[in-house]
C-alpha cells in the first residue's frame, strides 16, 4: 500500500509540472486561437537562464528563479506577441502551426548560441543535455517524509508552486478587471472591441501569463529533465494532452488532468510488468497517453477542430501570365542545374549535397499532397520514410531481390499511412497534428526499437540503385534520377488537382458537411490522400537509404518530420516548387554553415525566425515573390491606363473647347449675358449647357438615383450641429467594395433610421461607424474630430457604441460579468430590470433572445453612450420584447443620445425616427425628415419594385 501511495504522490509532483505547462498552453490558445508548439521551448529558455544565473553567476536559487520566471518569461511572451503571435492570430492554421514549430527550433538554439558566445568571456558553464541543474530548493535537496512517502525539497516546492500558480491564475481570471477583459476577448473577440476592450492588449497579457507559466514549469522541471531541448518538447506534448482534456478552454479541468496524467504515468511505469517485454514501451507512456487522450476526447462527441486546416486558398498571382511565362523560371533553373551537374566530376562533393537535397525534396512532395492539397497537417512523414527504408532493408537482407524489397518498402509505408489516416477520419486541425506526431514518436520509441525489424544499432545494408547503363553510386546519376521522379510526382499532383478526385478533395477541405450531402466520401478522400503522401515519402526514404548505403532506426527520426513541414511551408506547401526549394535549402544550407565555420545554432535560429514570415505571408516565400511581381505588373498597367485616360481627357477637352466656341458664336450669347439673365455661371467656369437639368451628366445622375437632388438638399440642412457623421465613405471586404461614397450624419437626441433592402450596405455602414471595418476612402467624424483611424475599442471608449446584429452578449460570461465589461457597478441595471437581477449568476448564453437583447442595451441606460448604433435590434424578438427595446431607444433619445437605427421592420423604425436615410447599392440615395418621406415611392424602392 505504501508503494502505491508513493507512486501516486510522486506522480502528483510530476503531474504538477504538466499541469502548470498545460494551463499556460490553454490560456494562450483560448485567448488568441494560436496553439503554441513553442511553449516547451519557452520553458527551456527559462530553465537555461535559471541554470546560468544560479550555477554560472552564483545567484541564490530563489533569486535566479524569480528573474527567470517573473521577469524574463513575461518579457519574452510580450516580445513574441509583438513580433509574431499577433500576426499569426490572423493567419491560417497551417501557418500558425509551422510558425510556432519554427520557434520551437529557434528559441533553444538562440539560448545555447548565446551561452556558447558568452561562456568563455564570462566564465559560464556550457549547457547541454548532460548538465545537472539544481532545483529551487536547498542544495543538496533535503528529504521530507509525508504520510510514509519520502519526498525531497525540490519535489515539495514543485507541488507548492504549481498549486499556488493555479490558484493565482484562477483568481486573476475570475476576480480582476484584466481577467474579465481577457475572458471577454476569448468569448467574442469582435464584441469585446466594440465594448471598448483592447483585444490586442488582452492577447499580449495572455501571452505574458502563458510564458510565465511555461517558465515556471521549465524551472520546476529542470532538475529532472536537465537542459535537453527535446525533453522539454516531449513534455509539451504530454502537457498538451491535459490541455486537450480541458477542451483547450477550461484551466481548472486542464490542471486536474495534468495531475492525473502524472499519476497514471507513474502507475504504468511501476506496475505494468508486461512493458518490460516490449522495448521502449515504458519511455513511450507519455506519448501513448497523448494519443489515447486525443482519441477519447474526440469520442466525447464534441467537435474540437475542423476536419482539415481551414486555410483559404491563396489568390493565383500568376493567372494573368501565359503558360510559358509561368514555366520559364523553372525550365531555366532545371536547365542550369542539369548543366552544372553533368559538367562536374563524379566525386564532386556538392553534387552529392544537391542529390541529398533532391531526395529530401521528393519526401517533401508528400507534404504538398497531404497538407497543400488536402489541408491536413501530418507530422508523421519522417516515420513513413523510415518505415519504408527499414522494411526495404529487412526484406533485402532476407534474400528478396532489391526491386521487390523497394516495392515492399513503399507498400509498407503506404499501409502505415492508411492506418495513420484512420484517426484523421474523426480528428482534425491541431488535434490531428498532435495525433500524427504522437504516432510518429510511438513508432520511433517502440516499433523501430525492435531489433528484428531495425537490426539494432547496426541497421541494414542496401545496394546502389541500378539503371542498367549506370547506377546511383555516381551522384550525377542520382540527380538526374531524382529530377525525373520529382517531375513525375509534379505531373501526378497536377492531374490530381484537375481531376474529379481533386474536386472532391477541395470539397471535403472547404465544406465537409456539404461534400457529404453531395455524395463525396470524406473518409475515402482522406485515406486516399494519406496513402498517396505516405507512398511518396516511402519512396524517398528508400532512395535516401540506398544512396547512403545503409539504414538505421535513427537516420530519419520522428522529430525530423517536425522540421521538414516547417521547411516546406516556409517555401510554399501548395506547390511542388516549394518542396524542391525546401529540400535543396535543407541540404545545402547546413553544409555552407559548416564550410564557413558558423555555429549550427545559427542555422536553426535563421530557420526559426523565417517562421515570422508566415505571420505576414502565410503561403510562403514563393507566393510572396509571385505577389510582389503581380503588384509590379499591376502598377505598370495602372500607370499606362492613367496615361491613356489623361490623354483621352485632354483630347476631349480640346474638342469641347472648339465645340463650345462654335456654339457661343452661333448663339451670340456670352457668359456675362447668361449671368445677367439669371442663369448664373456654370460650375467650374464651364458651359451652362453641360450643367443644365437636361444635360447629359445631370440626366445620368438622375437616372441612377431619382431622389439625388432631394438627398443633397435635406442632408445639407441636417448637418448643422451633427455629433457624428460619415463623409463620402468607401469601404468593403477584401477586393469587394460595398460602400460607395456614403454620407450620413446624426445629431444629439436624434434618431436616424437607416433603411434599405438586403445587401444595400446597412450592416457594413454600422461596422464602419463603430470602427469594426476600416475605410478605403472618406472620413468618420465624432464631434468634429476625425476618428477614421481610431480602432473600435477607442471609439467605444469615446462613446460610440454598436449593438451588433444578433445578440451583443458574451455567452460564456455570466449576466453580471457581461454588465461589468461596460459598467463598474451593475446594481442600477438590476433596479431598472429586475428580470436580469434574478439571473445575475447565469451564463448569458442561457438567456432567452429577449433577455439577451435587453442585456445588450441595459448598460446604455446607466452609462449612456454619445452615439448608439443598433443593427437589427428586433431581429427574432417577440412583439412585446421588441416594444420594450424601442422604449429603451426612446428613453436614450430623450437623454441626448444620438441613435442610428438599422431595422428591417420599417414601420417600427419610422415611428421612432426623426430622420430617415435610405440606402441602395452602397449609397445613401435619400435622407430627410420623417415627415417628408414619400411612403409609396419609398416602399417601391425598398422592395425593389420599379415604378
Amino acid at each position: 500500500m505504501s508503494e502505491l501511495v508513493g507512486y501516486i504522490v510522486s506522480g502528483l509532483v510530476t503531474g504538477a509540472v504538466f499541469a502548470v505547462m498545460a494551463s499556460g498552453l490553454t490560456l494562450s490558445y483560448a485567448a488568441t486561437g494560436v496553439f503554441n508548439f513553442a511553449h516547451g521551448a519557452v520553458g527551456f529558455l527559462a530553465a537555461l537562464l535559471f541554470f546560468e544565473l544560479n550555477v554560472g553567476f552564483g545567484l541564490p536559487a530563489w533569486l535566479a528563479g524569480l528573474i527567470a520566471v517573473l521577469v524574463f518569461s513575461p518579457l519574452l511572451g510580450y516580445v513574441l506577441h509583438r513580433v509574431m503571435f499577433r500576426g499569426l492570430a490572423q493567419a491560417g492554421e497551417t501557418a500558425q502551426i509551422v510558425g510556432t514549430i519554427g520557434l520551437t527550433i529557434a528559441l533553444p538554439a538562440l539560448g545555447l548560441w548565446i551561452v556558447d558566445l558568452t561562456a568563455e568571456p564570462l566564465g559560464l558553464p556550457r549547457a547541454d543535455a548532460t548538465s545537472l541543474p539544481r532545483g529551487l530548493g536547498p542544495y543538496p535537496p533535503v528529504n521530507v517524509t509525508v504520510a510514509g512517502v519520502t519526498l525531497d525539497s525540490d519535489q515539495l516546492l514543485t507541488f507548492f508552486f504549481a498549486v499556488l500558480a493555479a490558484a493565482g491564475l484562477w483568481a486573476f481570471m475570475r476576480h480582476t478587471p484584466y481577467g474579465l477583459r481577457m475572458r471577454a476577448s476569448v468569448d467574442r473577440r469582435r464584441l469585446a472591441t466594440l465594448r471598448g476592450i483592447d483585444a490586442d492588449a488582452s492577447s499580449a497579457m495572455a501571452w505574458m501569463l502563458s510564458s510565465t507559466l511555461a517558465g515556471l514549469a521549465g524551472v520546476l522541471a529542470v532538475p529532472t529533465l536537465g537542459l535537453d531541448p527535446t525533453a522539454f518538447t516531449v513534455m509539451l506534448f504530454v502537457s498538451a494532452t491535459a490541455a486537450v482534456f480541458g477542451r483547450l478552454r477550461s484551466i481548472p479541468v486542464t490542471f486536474a488532468a495534468g495531475l492525473g496524467l502524472g499519476v497514471v504515468q507513474n502507475l504504468v511505469a511501476g506496475y505494468a510488468d508486461f512493458a518490460e517485454d516490449v522495448t521502449g514501451l515504458r519511455t513511450a507512456v507519455p506519448v501513448i497517453l497523448l494519443f489515447a487522450g486525443l482519441i477519447l476526447l474526440n469520442r466525447s462527441g464534441e467537435r474540437v477542430a475542423g476536419s482539415a486546416a481551414e486555410d483559404a486558398p491563396p489568390p493565383d498571382y500568376l493567372a494573368d501570365l501565359p503558360v510559358w511565362r509561368r514555366r520559364l523560371p523553372w525550365v531555366v533553373g532545371l536547365t542550369l542545374l542539369l548543366g552544372w551537374t553533368l559538367t562536374r566530376p563524379a566525386d564532386d562533393f556538392y553534387v552529392s549535397v544537391v542529390a541529398q537535397g533532391l531526395v529530401l525534396a521528393l519526401i517533401f512532395c508528400s507534404f504538398v499532397v497531404v497538407t497543400g492539397i488536402g489541408g491536413m497537417v501530418n507530422l508523421a512523414q519522417a516515420s513513413f520514410a523510415s518505415m519504408a527504408a527499414l522494411t526495404c532493408g529487412w526484406a533485402f537482407s532476407a534474400g528478396l531481390p532489391f526491386p521487390v524489397a523497394i516495392l515492399l518498402g513503399v507498400l509498407g509505408a503506404t499501409a502505415v499511412g492508411v492506418l495513420v489516416a484512420l484517426p484523421a477520419l474523426r480528428l482534425g486541425g491541431r488535434i490531428l497534428t498532435l495525433a500524427t506526431l504522437a504516432l510518429a514518436l510511438l513508432a520511433d520509441q517502440v516499433l523501430f526499437q525492435v531489433d528484428a525489424f531495425s537490426n539494432g544499432t547496426i541497421g541494414w545494408p542496401l545496394p546502389a540503385f541500378g539503371l542498367g547503363f549506370a547506377d546511383t553510386t555516381d551522384p550525377r546519376v542520382r540527380v538526374v534520377l531524382l529530377l525525373a521522379l520529382i517531375g513525375l510526382v509534379a505531373l501526378l499532383v497536377r492531374n490530381l488537382e484537375r481531376s474529379a478526385s481533386g474536386r472532391a478533395i477541395l470539397a471535403v477541405r472547404s465544406a465537409p458537411a456539404a461534400a457529404t450531402t453531395s455524395g463525396v466520401s470524406a473518409p475515402r478522400t482522406k485515406i486516399m490522400l494519406f496513402a498517396l503522401a505516405s507512398g511518396i515519402a516511402g519512396l524517398g526514404g528508400v532512395l535516401f537509404a540506398s544512396f547512403k548505403g545503409s539504414v538505421t532506426a535513427t537516420d530519419l527520426p520522428a522529430m525530423a518530420g517536425f522540421v521538414w513541414l516547417a521547411v516546406v511551408v516556409l517555401q510554399g506547401v501548395r506547390r511542388i516548387g516549394g518542396a524542391v526549394l525546401g529540400g535543396l535549402i535543407a541540404a545545402i544550407f547546413p553544409e555552407l554553415l559548416a564550410t564557413w565555420h558558423v555555429s549550427a545554432h545559427v542555422g536553426a535560429i535563421l530557420f526559426g525566425t523565417g517562421g515570422m514570415i508566415l505571420a505576414k505571408h502565410p503561403d510562403g516565400v514563393l507566393a510572396q515573390m509571385a505577389e510582389a511581381r503581380y503588384r509590379r505588373r499591376r502598377r505598370r498597367l495602372e500607370r499606362a491606363r492613367a496615361a491613356e485616360i489623361q490623354a483621352e481627357a485632354a483630347a476631349t477637352a480640346r474638342a469641347g473647347v472648339t465645340e463650345r466656341a462654335g456654339v457661343t458664336e452661333r448663339a451670340g450669347v456670352t457668359e456675362a449675358e447668361a449671368v445677367s439673365n439669371g442663369a448664373g455661371p456654370p460650375p467650374g467656369g464651364g458651359s451652362t449647357t453641360g450643367a443644365s437639368p437636361g444635360g447629359g451628366d445631370a440626366a445620368g445622375a438622375d437616372a441612377a438615383s431619382p431622389m439625388r437632388a432631394v438627398a443633397g438638399t435635406s442632408e445639407d440642412s441636417a448637418d448643422g450641429g451633427a455629433l457624428f457623421r460619415l463623409e463620402n465613405v468607401v469601404a468593403g471586404y477584401g477586393d469587394v467594395t460595398v460602400l460607395r461614397g456614403v454620407d450620413l450624419s446624426v445629431r444629439p437626441g436624434e434618431v436616424v433610421a437607416l433603411l434599405g433592402a438586403n445587401g444595400a450596405g446597412k450592416s457594413t455602414t454600422c461596422a464602419v461607424a463603430a470602427g469594426d471595418l476600416p475605410v478605403t476612402a472618406g472620413r468618420v467624424l465624432l464631434d468634429g474630430v476625425d476618428v477614421t483611424s481610431w480602432p473600435a475599442h477607442r471609439r467605444a471608449r469615446e462613446g460610440v457604441l454598436l449593438a451588433p446584429e444578433g445578440r451583443g452578449v458574451f455567452p460564456g460570461l455570466t449576466v453580471e460579468e457581461n454588465l461589468r465589461t461596460w459598467l463598474s457597478d451593475p446594481d442600477p441595471v438590476y433596479e431598472r430590470m429586475p428580470q436580469l437581477a434574478g439571473r445575475r449568476g447565469i451564463a448569458a448564453g442561457a438567456l432567452s433572445g429577449g433577455e439577451q437583447q435587453l442585456l445588450t442595451l441595459a448598460p446604455a441606460l446607466v452609462r449612456p453612450p454619445r452615439v448608439l448604433i443598433a443593427d437589427e435590434p428586433s431581429l427574432g424578438l417577440a412583439p412585446l420584447v421588441a416594444e420594450r427595446v424601442f422604449e429603451v431607444f426612446a428613453e436614450l433619445r430623450d437623454r441626448g443620445v444620438a441613435l442610428v437605427l438599422v431595422e428591417e421592420k420599417a414601420t417600427s423604425a419610422l415611428e421612432l425616427a426623426d430622420r430617415v436615410a435610405f440606402m441602395s447599392l452602397g449609397r445613401v440615395i435619400w435622407t430627410g425628415p420623417r415627415a417628408e418621406v414619400d411612403e409609396t415611392r419609398l416602399t417601391a424602392a425598398y422592395l425593389g419594385v420599379s415604378r
